[in-house]
């Protein structure tokens, strides 16, 4: 495992990927945020899912550079839930049909490339998942909570059929952000540290926004 001050020139091109698929993340939360300072309530806009769509693939590329199991596992999964968010706002159709099919099966190719590039990655993966250790089994636990807060968004948005950010999906996110710095801190890793620290910040405030400014039973998806 290197440290910040051992880093190699493959180690920094790894880290840069994992950055600008943060920033794209960062984005997406930076756009939802002025959305909901300017509409005074929580908001969940196209743009946010669009960028989140992109920011997954190539933080899946990331993740199996790093050999991380919870970012592969993690980010599968809401890579799917960001498609079917863009279908809830009508957006997906909008995507030329060509294209759509292209996206779809992204992580299977990837992987499967992965594998053929380099037939011990799994191996690799599968050894770095050491969850007796409790840094890991904290980060762990983080980066699934950071994945699976869109199971939670997506059951809620299903029962009213449109795309919504509730107040449940701000509260995993805040809680799994801490333990992901810790997690960050223990792999030396700046993308998590930075990405989640920063994070956190508009986490809180759309707790915020929920709980004092948010109408009952007011639902905004723009």
């Amino acid at each position: 495992m290197n440290t910040f001050n051992n880093l190699t020139l493959q180690d920094l091109l790894i880290y840069g990927l994992g950055f600008f698929a943060q920033s794209l993340f960062g984005a997406r939360t930076i756009i939802q945020w002025i959305k909901s300072e300017r509409a005074g309530n929580v908001v969940s806009p196209t743009l946010f899912w669009i960028f989140s769509l992109c920011g997954s693939f190539l933080f899946l590329i990331y993740g199996l550079l790093r050999s991380d199991f919870v970012i592969l596992f993690g980010q599968t999964i809401s890579f799917y839930i960001y498609i079917r968010n863009l279908q809830l706002k009508n957006f997906w159709v909008r995507i030329p049909f060509a294209l759509r099919i292209v996206i779809l099966p992204l992580p299977a190719l990837l992987f499967t490339t992965a594998f053929i590039i380099s037939p011990d990655i799994w191996k690799q993966v599968l050894n770095k998942a050491d969850f007796t250790d409790a840094f890991i089994l904290i980060g762990s636990i983080g980066q699934l909570l950071l994945n699976f807060r869109y199971l939670y968004q997506w059951y809620h948005s299903e029962k009213v059929q449109m795309s919504i950010l509730p107040l449940g999906f701000w509260i995993i996110s805040a809680v799994a952000s801490i333990m992901v710095v810790i997690y960050g801190i223990y792999r030396h890793d700046p993308v998590l540290l930075v990405a989640q620290g920063l994070g956190l910040f508009a986490y809180l405030r759309n707790i915020y926004w929920c709980l004092v400014k948010m109408p009952k039973n007011s639902i905004q998806t723009d």
